[in-house]
């Protein structure tokens, strides 16, 4: 591992015009102890260029540009954890700002936990306007495995993880023609490995952009069918789930796996759960006919 503590990884597809404020943030930081490993998902604007200048300059910190061709957010995550070299891995997107103590919060968190058999931390995350996004954790709460964290505290999160458990659940499938699969699938399966320690500290100043992740869910839905189906069978396997919970992600994966082609008795055959995938037949394939009416995909 590098001597440095945090691989900062930012990926990043055509966000040359917000891109800077990733670099002046991180150039404005109390501490360096950290590199900053930009993965571009086949931008064609001048991401490339702007990089380069940056990374002539007498920084405080090593950058490493990856230029890859887009093939999605995931496949971004699967080039960085290639790369990544300190102790720890957290994402930077394009699109946030870090707190100029953010390093130095890192640290020190890391310090305090670091002996604790911890896969890493979570820590909360605000909006440009200093409004916390989602909910704290309790107060008492020392530690949680991921499956269970947004059922205490809904909302996004920050996660900073320990770079060689990580990359132990990586790399993550790819599916022919299919630029989606969240990178949180592998977050769920690092729980095999322990739990996450909690922390209300926040670091992390989020500026959601049109075109990003949360405002074309329903597009993905419709053009990664194989990886939605995939994550759902995930769901379905998650601890302490309810009989409503389980329906929901049945009837999804029976929509992702009509969208995707698959025979029926495939997609029985696969499911984790068949008995709540049989009852979710009529109303999941109901749902997919409906999301390809919507978007016009017939």
């Amino acid at each position: 591992m590098d001597n440095k503590l945090v691989t900062v990884f930012t990926p990043t597809y055509n966000r040359a015009d917000i891109i800077h404020r990733c670099y002046e943030s991180l150039c404005n930081q109390t501490t360096f102890n950290f590199k900053w490993l930009i993965v571009d998902d086949g931008s064609s604007d001048v991401t490339r260029d702007i990089v380069k200048q940056w990374i002539k300059r007498d920084n405080k910190f090593e950058i490493t540009y990856i230029y890859k061709k887009n093939g999605g957010l995931h496949t971004a995550y699967n080039t960085a954890l290639e790369a990544a070299d300190c102790e720890l891995f957290v994402c930077f997107e394009s699109d946030d700002i870090f707190a100029p103590d953010a390093m130095e919060k890192i640290e020190k968190i890391w310090g305090k936990i670091k002996e604790k058999g911890y896969v890493g931390f979570i820590t909360l995350c605000k909006d440009m306007s200093g409004k916390l996004i989602g909910t704290k954790y309790p107060d008492d709460l020392e530690c949680v495995y991921f499956w269970k964290h947004r059922r205490i505290a809904p909302g996004d999160k920050q996660y900073v993880f320990k770079t060689e458990l990580i990359k132990k659940v990586f790399p993550m499938p790819v599916y022919e023609g299919e630029k989606f699969f969240d990178p949180v699938y592998s977050f769920y399966a690092l729980d095999q490995y322990g739990p996450l320690g909690v922390t209300n500290e926040s670091f992390d100043i989020v500026d959601y952009q049109k075109g990003g992740l949360t405002d074309t869910v329903m597009y993905h839905y419709c053009n990664s069918p194989n990886s939605f189906a995939e994550f759902r069978k995930m769901y379905m396997q998650l601890p302490e789930s309810s009989f409503g919970y389980l329906i929901r992600q049945n009837i999804h994966y029976v929509s992702s796996c009509f969208l995707a082609r698959h025979k029926l008795t495939t997609a029985i055959a696969d499911s984790p759960r068949k008995a709540y995938t049989i009852l979710s037949i009529v109303p999941g394939i109901l749902f997919a006919i409906y999301i390809k009416v919507f978007y016009n995909k017939l």
